[in-house]
């Protein structure tokens, strides 16, 4: 018999909707939705079959024997594994209260279950992995607008220039916004590229600045300077919207684009004619405020400095611009019912501080890292539980042996998610959830110009002992008495239940995989009460900033250049595998089965480094060993390498030891963030790079 599924792939973040095809119990092929992706599908969505049919992944509920990390597990019902969670933390609850449990996940649209799952316990304590990832541009975007870093989404396909600062976007790699990028260039689209590096991304561009590493937030404030001077902005948005101009003009007067060129390494007739391109494209021009971007001391004031390139081309609500996501109220449907809505919120403070002692932070997720005081000293309260759903901070944060002495005060550790991670592996309990393509998940509202409602569906049934991550909160809630807070019992009653308000029902998910809500982009005709600032207008001075005493237009500091011999430890992404989450699937690891360093050409001959020599990569206590890719696309100073490798996890053969772990060498970086933003510094850490003992010794013939 074949079917027809409509789902969403999950081997990323990105969760692309698919179309699967199964026959008898069997997935035969997987594409991406033709209505939305014409067909289109990554490496990593297309080996989806290739993880579904992998047993080495958690095959049923572990409890941990010995001690933590020693890899000695007891097999168990999901009875005993959920009556052994509840009853841990009733107890933790009883002790020291609610709020000593804390639980993060990856993000994502699927955390509504979740918020309302810890949120139930009576814990404000909902984090999640983006103080590694985007907190930085999420600041820096609600400082500037009021709006998260989601407030506004990018018309690139209608753009007539996109600009890039190490936002490698054709190999992170969302296939719509790919699309996008191509179609523009296609259309005769302009496309500017600043690393550190060339990439796939740079290959592609029509103008690629290779800038000096921790320098971006100066090519910025030369750009701004430089549109400023040749007057390529659009004066009449910036009267009506905007506030704090004059004090912009006053500030940028010395950053000129002679002296960014300088400071950053590039022509400076060169970042000339790139301000006269964009003077003739605006309003079609997009900056890029960076996705991933935890990255330098700095990288708030890169990210808030490419926000205002974009207010100065009064590119808001503008076709070929940014755009405010329309949602269901806009096409005049009610939204979606939330369980977290269901839930009185929790009133004690959070743990990390954000909100009380960090007050321009957004309370919403807070930040991890900052959590790692509270376990370890019991101060504000302490933390004695931890559930990671979906979230590995060993392989998401710097210095993991610094996170397990932390973690080492917590009586509870428990790791829900698909694979072994390396969190997962110190954990005291491992609940495994189904892999996407044997679960279903809640409805979500997806916004856009033409927003819609979407779910996964579930295309084959479990090939092991697992669950669907609804089913496993929702048997924990009845279990800790709060199951009031999830009305449903199955996967169906969950989705009526979400719809009803709506006046849509699931079944019409069958015809294409969504619920479309307007057949048209829809665009607002006044934007005038769209900006949460407390001005109500675009501040370029931001209130909230100067209220914590933190500046918003911070004076530019050159980065520290590394001493000789050493080199600053830069990491990114490959198209094929999505950070540590693919790294053993048996397809992916076949196309990467481990990283490289990359090093410069001429840095590599003084030290005697040829291709494909092994090389110590060494910290300060830690070392990793790995293959030398010698390249001149890289910036001397530098040293880069793919993140996610060098997994200690002998139940991922595949895996186990391939490559070297970047952030095992930060150490002393899980407390270095940005104050202003948030995001931690990753690529903050000079390391030494030699030709290691490991290579073969080198033969004479006679």
């Amino acid at each position: 018999m074949k079917k027809t599924v409509w789902s969403m792939c999950g081997m990323c973040s990105v969760r692309c909707p698919i179309r699967v095809e199964v026959e008898d119990g069997e997935i035969k092929w997987i594409e991406g939705n033709p209505h939305l992706l014409g067909g289109a599908l990554c490496a990593k969505g297309s080996a989806g079959i290739a993880l579904q049919k992998d047993s080495e992944r958690p095959q049923q509920p572990l409890i941990r024997k010995g001690g933590r990390g020693a890899g000695n597990w007891e097999p168990v019902s999901w009875y005993a594994a959920l009556d052994y969670v509840a009853d841990k933390l009733k107890k933790i609850k009883d002790k020291y209260g609610p709020e000593a449990i804390m639980m993060s996940c990856r993000g994502g649209p699927f955390l509504d279950i979740a918020k309302a799952f810890i949120h139930g316990i009576g814990s404000p304590n909902f984090t999640n992995h983006d103080s590694g990832c985007g907190r930085n541009v999420h600041h820096a975007s609600k400082s500037i607008y009021g709006l998260g870093r989601k407030g506004l989404i990018y018309d690139i396909k209608n753009s007539k220039h996109l600009v890039l600062f190490g936002r490698n976007i054709l190999a992170s790699l969302r296939i719509a916004e790919a699309n996008q990028v191509m179609d523009m260039l296609e259309a005769g689209g302009s496309l500017t590229y600043v690393d550190v590096r060339q990439s796939l991304t740079g290959i592609k561009a029509t103008r690629f600045f290779q800038v000096r590493p921790g320098t971006d937030y100066a090519l910025a404030l030369g750009m701004i300077n430089e549109v400023l001077k040749k007057e390529a902005y659009d004066r009449e948005f910036l009267e009506k919207y905007v506030t704090g101009f004059e004090a912009l003009e006053e500030f940028i007067e010395p950053y000129t684009a002679e002296w960014a060129a300088k400071e950053c390494g590039i022509k400076a007739n060169k970042l000339k004619g790139f301000v006269e391109e964009i003077s003739s494209q605006r309003p079609k021009v997009i900056f890029h405020p960076g996705w991933m971007l935890s990255r330098y001391s700095d990288s708030f004031y890169a990210s808030r400095a490419l926000q205002i390139l974009n207010v100065l081309m009064g590119n808001i609500e503008k076709q070929g611009g940014q755009l405010f996501p329309k949602g269901p109220g806009d096409c005049g449907v009610k939204g979606l019912r939330s369980l977290d809505a269901l839930v009185p919120k929790p009133e004690k403070e959070r743990a990390d501080g954000v909100g009380t002692k960090y007050k321009h932070f957004d309370k919403g997720p807070g930040l991890f890292h900052l959590f790692y005081d509270a376990i370890a000293t019991g101060e504000p309260y302490p933390i004695k539980a931890v559930i990671c759903y979906r979230h590995d901070p060993f392989n998401c944060f710097p210095d993991p042996a610094a996170q397990k002495e932390a973690l080492e005060n917590a009586e509870l550790l428990v790791s829900i998610d698909t694979h072994y991670s390396e969190f997962g592996w110190f954990s005291d309990v491992i609940l495994p959830e189904s892999m996407y393509l044997e679960r279903e998940t809640p409805i979500i509202t997806q916004k856009g110009p033409k927003p819609r409602f979407t779910l996964r569906q579930r295309a084959v049934e479990p090939r092991f002992d697992t669950k669907p991550s609804w089913e496993i909160f929702k048997q924990i809630a009845d279990r800790m008495g709060f199951s009031e807070y999830f009305p449903f019992n199955t996967i169906e009653e969950l989705w009526k239940w979400q719809l009803e308000p709506t006046g849509h029902s699931y079944e019409e998910f069958d015809e294409k995989g969504y619920i479309e809500l307007s057949d048209k982009p829809i665009m607002y005709d006044n934007i005038d009460d769209k900006f949460k600032t407390p001005s109500g207008k675009i501040e370029i001075i931001s209130k909230v900033l100067e209220d914590a005493g933190l500046p918003s237009l911070k004076p530019y500091e050159s980065p520290a250049k590394p001493p000789k011999g050493r080199f600053r430890l830069i990491f990114g992404r490959s198209p094929v595998h999505a950070h540590g989450h693919t790294i053993n699937n048996p397809l992916l690891h076949e196309l990467f089965p481990e990283n490289t360093l990359w090093i410069n050409k001429r840095v590599a001959s003084k030290l005697g480094i040829s291709e494909g020599d092994w090389v110590d990569v060494i910290a300060d206590t830690q070392k990793g060993i790995v293959r030398a890719h010698v390249t001149e696309f890289i910036h001397p100073e530098a040293v880069y390498t793919v993140h996610g490798f060098g997994r200690q996890i002998p139940l991922q053969s595949r895996a186990y030891h391939a490559g070297m772990s970047d952030q095992k060498l930060q150490e002393g970086l899980l407390q270095k963030m940005d104050p202003a933003g948030g995001g931690l510094c990753l690529c903050e850490k000079f390391v030494t790079v030699r030709r290691s003992h490991r290579n073969p010794a080198r033969r004479v013939e006679l």
